[in-house]
């Protein structure tokens, strides 16, 4: 995951089709139903679903299926079959990747997982493998144009974030989970908009790819994609900016 490009593309990802948006909204919308059978219908208090409906916000998913989504949830008894698991390997040149997966059908995931490893030259791991090199993060990238980085700066600190970073042509700010919902509310305050907001996995190190290692890279992250049980997938590869997801 490198630089701006990284959050550059992660609301327009390049040459997306039609099916592959179809795909994304079942997974978004899965997303909903288990977040609000496990926390209720109100996204105060509750992250899982905050995340989930900014997600649906950003992939503009119609306010009918979200709603669709969170009264299936709220009244759900078949979502009880969904089991969330998370595999963790190696892609090409040893890239850390973790996989996170929500399925009614164990043996099919991971089986589906482990083809998508090893058709590319990578190899699941055993649990634990790579997750330590992941931490969870809040990350909001802010425009630089009408912004002063140190007014940002000291905004945005002083509202509980660890650092704000300067990339390119943007800012990045990051938090801890939990100081996620007051940094947000701070920026809101101040009428400052966000490219991107979002709790993710940020890695400790990265991995420059190029060559084959970045094609053979980027085609086991299209397979994940397309495979109905991944709902997300975390890696520490720098792929370059005409391969990058």
């Amino acid at each position: 995951m490198s630089g701006h490009s990284k959050w550059a593309n992660i609301k327009h990802k390049k040459g997306k089709t039609d099916a592959l948006k179809a795909k994304l909204a079942t997974k978004i919308g899965r997303e909903i139903t288990v977040a609000a059978r496990m926390g209720g219908a109100d996204p105060t208090g509750n992250m899982r679903l905050k995340l989930a409906l900014q997600k649906a916000r950003e992939n503009n998913i119609p306010k009918d299926n979200i709603q669709r989504a969170i009264d299936k949830g709220v009244g759900a008894t078949d979502m009880n079959a969904y089991e969330e698991i998370v595999y963790e390997g190696y892609g090409p040149a040893g890239v850390a990747v973790t996989v996170e997966v929500m399925t009614d059908n164990r043996n099919r995931a991971a089986a589906d997982v482990r083809h998508a490893f090893s058709k590319q030259g990578g190899n699941l791991g055993e649990s634990g493998c790579v997750g330590w090199m992941f931490k969870s993060k809040g990350v909001f990238v802010i425009d630089k144009e009408g912004h002063d980085e140190d007014e940002l700066t000291m905004l945005a600190l002083e509202a509980g974030a660890e650092d704000l970073k300067s990339e390119d042509d943007v800012f990045e700010i990051y938090t801890t989970p939990e100081d996620y919902d007051a940094v947000e509310a701070a920026l809101a305050d101040a009428g400052i908009e966000t490219e991107v907001a979002k709790i993710t996995m940020i890695p400790d190190t990265t991995i420059e790819l190029t060559g084959d290692d970045a094609i053979k890279m980027q085609k086991m992250l299209d397979v994940l994609d397309d495979l109905d049980d991944v709902q997300n997938v975390y890696h520490n590869g720098i792929l370059p900016d005409d391969e990058e997801e």
